[in-house]
């Protein structure tokens, strides 16, 4: 073997090495042992209340939507079946729509935001929906916060989804999903 590939082979096992590191750094901790834990819900995008989710009229798994249109700039999460909970949102604010005050637009009015896991579960005679709030976390005016916490999820949860609601009522703002406004007519 050359020296020069040598070198680029040494580099490659560096880097890999390296990159594994990061990536099992970045990584939540799933457990050791038998009772590892696994990823139930992973998201990197979310919808803000908007257009008929809007209020009372439609409320998702049983939160109604805040009285306003919000939008999300980043949201990114993940929860996993020990309950362990982080996500990060930036800019979650009111819309620049006209039935937005102005004094509120592009600005986010809650000092506190809760994460909300919506789960279906079984009951005696079927199923039934059970909603787990976090505590209150701080939210900056400009929509930025950070949770990381542990839930305690139903038994089964199935089909978790996860919202951004008002650290002071049960009205969501954001909602795991996405909207592409280009496809919009």
């Amino acid at each position: 073997m050359t020296r020069r590939h040598s070198h680029a082979l040494s580099a490659a096992t560096a880097f890999g090495i390296i990159g594994s590191a990061v990536l099992a750094a970045a990584s939540p901790a799933l457990g050791t042992g038998d009772e590892q834990a696994h990823m139930l819900l992973v998201f990197h995008s979310m919808y803000g209340v908007d257009g008929p989710f809007v209020g009372n009229t439609s409320p998702l798994r049983g939160i109604p939507g805040d009285d306003l249109p919000w939008t999300v700039e980043s949201a990114n999460g993940w929860l996993d079946t020990d309950g362990h909970l982080t996500v990060q949102v930036k800019g979650v604010v009111f819309t620049d729509d006209e039935e937005v005050p102005a004094n509120l637009q592009g600005t986010n009015d809650e000092p506190t935001i809760r994460v909300a896991i919506s789960c279906t579960t079984e009951k005696e005679d079927g199923i039934a929906r059970r909603n787990v709030f976090t505590e209150p976390f701080p939210a900056t005016p400009e929509g930025d916060a950070r949770v990381r916490t542990t839930v305690e999820l139903p038994n089964p949860c199935v089909a978790p989804t996860a919202f951004i609601v008002a650290g002071t009522e049960d009205k969501w703002f954001a909602v795991v999903g996405f909207e592409d406004e280009e496809e919009e007519e």
